[in-house]
């Protein structure tokens, strides 16, 4: 990494945190709404799908942009979009509204959306293209550390408050104090000179990149890395939403859903154990080749809780987070490895591809609302099975 990099690099961890915290904030947002309004698995799903779905919708006209308006200036925008969704929240809790609410996760996520095409290459760019996974990878540990943060902070503040009072109230301070940060965060941005890099890193990166008349979607790393994030995402959130319904069951943990989302920190804090570990061994293993294995081991874990009870299947299901760890970072720069000047399109691309935690979540809802939610694992377990593929093969250019 080059020095003068590294105050920028240090920065941005602050953004990979935030939107890690109101990411898995959903995760407890899914088991209160669900009780709140009487919702079926399927009908509480639709909140991962307004939330990614808003990934799909935005992240093309996040991407264009990105390259006519900048890195600094897009993630200003992103911080202060995602601030007036947080807000958001306060007037769907007085209504007493679920389409408010999944409204403003929409306006919340396009803030999100914006953020991740915007700092994700930006991190990928900063510094040499061989550590690129590497140093992307050590970022997403700090937004590892926010989605470790969220639950535990979530179930706390709104979970415990379920069984004192059936009403939206106790999510409207939480979501006023994150609007407060983003804004916060958004006016030291604005205060701050970020280095001027292309879309496509270093000239010499971009004059032995793709030539400029060729397309984005000419690339196969990218168009079956945008598969690949679609369904890591979706396995990802699949498990972290189902985590406090399927651990507060009687033959799983038999606890309060209030402690059980504790235990959702868990996952997401073993996501962020993985990422400082994988940023290490990165630089000595083939990426390719450790995104197939930790697919392979969340498999087997997948297949471990499926077949057992109790204790066993509870950790083997919140061990999947360290497996997780480096997938989607490492996906990402093996997908945008090849693009130059098409870095900031391919990265709309690939953040367009987050959709599948808004499909896949709805896929498997369904599955537990008919067989229950151990026999829904199935769902992502086939994601990461492409995942395998996609590490082992799939990320190579044709000759």
């Amino acid at each position: 990494m080059k020095d003068r990099y590294t105050p920028a690099l240090v920065v941005l961890t602050s953004l990979f945190f935030m939107w890690g915290l109101i990411t898995s904030l959903n995760d407890i947002l899914i088991p209160y709404l669900k009780d709140l309004f009487e919702l079926s698995y399927f009908e509480a799903m639709l909140i991962q799908f307004c939330f990614f779905g808003a990934y799909f919708v935005m992240s093309f006209p996040s991407g264009y942009l990105v390259e006519k308006a900048g890195y600094r200036r897009g993630i200003i925008i992103g911080l202060l979009v995602a601030g007036i969704g947080c807000l958001g929240f306060y007037p769907a809790a007085a209504l007493h509204a679920y389409p408010l609410f999944l409204l403003a996760l929409f306006v919340l996520a396009s803030g999100i959306t914006l953020l991740q095409v915007a700092a994700n290459p930006y991190v990928a760019i900063l510094g040499e293209p061989a550590t690129a996974a590497s140093r992307l990878n050590l970022t997403q540990a700090f937004n590892s550390l926010g989605t470790t943060v969220g639950p535990w902070v979530g179930s706390i503040l709104i979970l415990s408050i379920v069984s004192t009072a059936r009403d939206a109230s106790a999510v409207q301070l939480p979501y006023l104090i994150l609007a407060g940060a983003l804004f916060l965060i958004a006016l030291a941005f604005s205060q701050f000179r970020l280095p001027a890099v292309s879309a496509g890193g270093s000239s010499a990166d971009t004059q032995s990149a793709a030539a400029p008349e060729s397309s984005v979607w000419r690339h196969r790393s990218l168009v079956l890395g945008a598969v690949a994030i679609f369904v890591y995402v979706g396995a990802e959130v699949t498990i972290g939403s189902f985590l406090v319904n399927y651990i507060a069951q009687p033959d799983i943990g038999a606890m309060p859903e209030s402690t059980a989302g504790q235990y959702v920190s868990l996952y997401w804090g073993a996501a962020m154990v993985g990422r400082f570990i994988g940023s290490a061994v990165l630089r000595k293993v083939s990426p390719g080749k450790l995104l197939a294995f930790n697919a392979a081991c969340a498999i087997v874990l997948l297949a471990i809780t499926m077949t057992t009870q109790g204790a066993i299947a509870m950790y083997a299901v919140l061990a999947v987070g360290l497996f997780n760890s480096i997938m989607f970072p490492t996906i990402f720069t093996l997908g945008i490895a090849h693009l130059g000047r098409h870095t900031g399109e391919g990265s709309g691309v690939l953040c367009m591809a987050i959709i599948g935690g808004a499909v896949v979540p709805l896929v498997a809802g369904h599955v537990a609302d008919l067989s229950g939610i151990a026999i829904s694992f199935l769902i992502p377990a086939v994601c990461y099975a492409y995942i395998v593929y996609y590490g082992l093969a799939g990320h190579r250019e044709a000759a």
